[in-house]
């Protein structure tokens, strides 16, 4: 199996927000499937799959956060949105 990449992409550490990194485990066919998006998907890497994955998690159980709404949105359809608080 291809190990994931650990490595914190640029454009994450320019935006001035803070990136906590976590290793996580995938099962294969997980991995898989994802390397197989990315693959047919160039605009998508992990960082943004598993963000728009764990945020929309978060907002389908309730949670309601404008920063959480954003960061979805934004992962979903690639927009930056700029820090407005």
């Amino acid at each position: 199996m291809q190990q994931i990449n650990f490595n914190v992409d640029d454009k994450y550490q320019k935006e001035g927000n803070e990136i906590i990194s976590f290793k996580c485990e995938l099962h294969e066919k997980l991995q898989n499937a994802m390397k197989e998006f990315i693959d047919k998907h160039p605009n998508w890497d992990q960082y943004r799959i598993l963000q728009a994955a764990i945020a929309g998690f978060l907002m389908q159980k309730g949670l309601n956060n404008r920063d959480l709404t954003r960061l979805y949105v934004g992962n979903m359809f690639s927009i930056d949105f700029k820090e407005n608080s």
